[in-house]
């Protein structure tokens, strides 16, 4: 049981507007996988996972087969692509229903060699190539190979064939980006004549939604902009902030001018001044590198800069001119503005800032 004060509220109503404006921009027959790795991108992956579940989505995807079982045993029964498994996994991911991604020579002979052991017949499994990200994925001169593997077996069967955009949200690496969607259309176009069948092809992320809608395809990967995100100004008005992190207030003290506050006495008083003490730390999630005035929580629609150094389990803020008591209402943040001034703040990007909150903070639903 969680019973902290610092509470992680989830809007559902907001998760399924921002779906159905990604739904707008594509094909009635394109299929939306709803990517809920890392947490949910630091959310709650089973209650969105379940919100998404019932608004009807394609396809889950996740990053570990942990994640994906973890799914599976809260009663999620859409399909769930494990897109980075690891062969120790392959097993118990077979056992669950997920879905490998086979991304090298090694990790598809060996889950050919493990479908054999168990019987398995057409099982789903995707394939994935590396275009340019150079992270996972076969090489482009790779596909006579796949495809000669996977032609005389009917232990498994290719759901898919995806890559990914490697810049996706960036206008100067347009003609990059137009040569990896050139090569990935290769790359299907072969493995369908090899194989006589046409899996689902996916490619874009968010950014590659509304960037490069040539990239569309059979199937989209939708991730940051559930949580409404994008690379694109013009299009962030018509999303809504999901999150909302909110905090009370611990302690108040009384620093007269010249005393410090926090270790290494980050802080010094330049005059008589009050300090809020908050539930709320590095360990939590909140950046070591936010403290010092680096960035301000909120207070009666009022703004408190974070002063002195971040503690493990604790942050400091001045509340001099805010009207405050003990156990009042913190909020950390609770528009898409504060959570991208957090990410400025602390040289990182909205990304990190999403997935760094710890099981610490209670998950609600809004």
């Amino acid at each position: 049981m969680n019973n902290s004060p610092t509470v992680l509220e989830i809007n559902l109503s907001s998760i399924e507007h921002n779906l159905n404006f990604f739904r707008s921009e594509l094909n009635p027959e394109t299929k939306v996988l709803a990517v809920v790795k890392a947490s949910g991108y630091g959310s709650d992956p089973i209650l969105m996972a379940k919100a998404l579940e019932k608004l009807q989505v394609d396809y889950f995807a996740v990053a570990y087969a942990d994640e994906g079982i973890a799914l599976r045993n809260s009663g999620i029964t859409t399909p769930i692509l494990v897109l980075h498994p690891q062969l120790q996994n392959l097993e118990i991911i077979s056992q669950n229903n997920l879905e490998p991604n086979l991304y090298s020579k090694r990790m598809l002979n060996e889950f050919l060699k493990l479908a054999n052991i168990l019987g398995l017949k057409n099982y789903p499994v995707h394939i994935k190539f590396n275009t340019g990200l150079n992270r996972l994925g076969f090489d482009t001169s790779d596909i006579d190979y796949v495809c000669e593997k996977l032609k005389e077996q009917n232990v498994v069967h290719v759901k898919s064939i995806f890559s990914h955009l490697v810049a996706s949200e960036d206008e100067e690496e347009k003609e990059f980006s137009l040569g990896q969607i050139e090569k990935f259309k290769s790359i299907c176009s072969t493995f369908s004549s090899r194989m006589g069948y046409n899996p689902i092809r996916h490619m874009s992320n968010t950014s590659g939604i509304l960037n490069y809608p040539e990239t569309h395809f059979d199937m989209v990967r939708l991730g940051l902009g559930l949580y409404g995100f994008t690379n694109l100004t013009e299009k962030n008005s018509n999303l809504k902030n999901v999150l909302t992190l909110k905090t009370v207030i611990s302690q108040i003290h009384d620093i007269k001018k010249g005393e410090s506050v926090g270790y290494n006495r980050g802080f010094h008083a330049e005059r008589n001044m009050k300090t809020a003490t908050l539930p709320l730390g590095h360990a939590d999630g909140f950046f070591r590198s936010l403290g010092n005035g680096k960035t301000y929580v909120s207070i009666n629609n009022k703004k408190s800069p974070v002063i002195g150094n971040v503690c493990m389990d604790m942050i400091m803020i001045d509340v001099t001119d805010i009207p405050c008591k003990e156990g009042d209402e913190v909020i950390i943040f609770n528009s898409r503005e504060d959570i991208l001034q957090m990410a400025d703040h602390s040289d990182s990007i909205s990304y990190e800032i999403l997935t760094a909150w710890g099981n610490r903070i209670k998950r609600v639903l809004k």
